[in-house]
């Protein structure tokens, strides 16, 4: 099983030929609960991988275990925009972030806060991965351009500048395409999966699929696994 694990804004996966492969929404910080739905799809962390649209962390009580997941092989997340709160935590919009459920990191140490941002860092922007029936692309709000292709070559661009930012931003942030339904798709790939929107149940516009079913909420929240090969989600919608 080959994985080509260079250190970029977008990160490529070759085919799982051994296991099955699934992303899943929005995470903030409910490991126990991702694992009960792992489990309960007969997840194999020997040959299966699972794709995260990012957010792993805020709004839960286990957000410290997020280091830990990020230390499984088989465990591959993008970059959410709670995920960047993180990794500028001394430059970020702190009172937006303590609103929106960042308040347990101002509990940790310089030291921790440091080693979160570090890993957080290395993080992806967009993920890609091959299947029989065609390459996803995985990110957590959207995609703004009409195709993978262009997303991949502004983000792999050697410079950091204002427009790479916003792109970025755009990618973390955006809930333009849910917002006004748009459905035109993303050309280059069989599949886009999102999160960053919580939904009653996912959604589909044209080639984007939105799998943030609110796991991580106190009631009528569940998570959903897409399986990146049939793209028939867990619980079947």
């Amino acid at each position: 099983m080959l994985e080509i694990s260079e250190m970029s804004r977008v990160k490529r996966f070759a085919a799982n030929v051994a296991g099955r492969d699934f992303a899943v929404g929005d995470i903030h910080g409910h490991f126990t609960r991702l694992q009960d739905a792992l489990d309960a799809a007969g997840f194999n962390c020997l040959v299966d991988r699972l794709f995260s649209v990012g957010d792993l962390i805020d709004r839960g009580p286990e957000c410290h275990d997020a280091l830990d997941w990020l230390d499984k092989a088989w465990f591959h997340p993008v970059r959410g925009n709670h995920d960047d709160y993180v990794v500028y935590f001394d430059t970020c919009d702190v009172d937006s972030w303590i609103d929106n459920g960042g308040s347990w990191f101002g509990g940790l140490s310089l030291l921790e806060k440091q080693v979160f941002a570090a890993q957080f860092a290395k993080l992806p922007i967009a993920i890609e991965v091959e299947t029989a029936y065609g390459l996803i692309g995985i990110v957590h709000a959207d995609c703004p351009f009409p195709s993978w292709q262009q997303l991949r070559k502004e983000l792999e661009s050697p410079e950091s500048n204002r427009r790479l930012q916003e792109l970025q931003h755009y990618c973390m942030w955006s809930r333009r395409r849910i917002d006004q339904q748009e459905t035109h798709g993303v050309e280059g790939l069989r599949a886009l999966v999102v999160g960053h929107t919580p939904l009653y149940m996912p959604v589909s516009l044209g080639n984007v699929i939105h799998i943030d079913t609110g796991g991580w909420r106190p009631d009528r929240g569940y998570f959903t696994l897409l399986d990146l090969e049939t793209l028939e989600t867990i619980p079947a919608s």
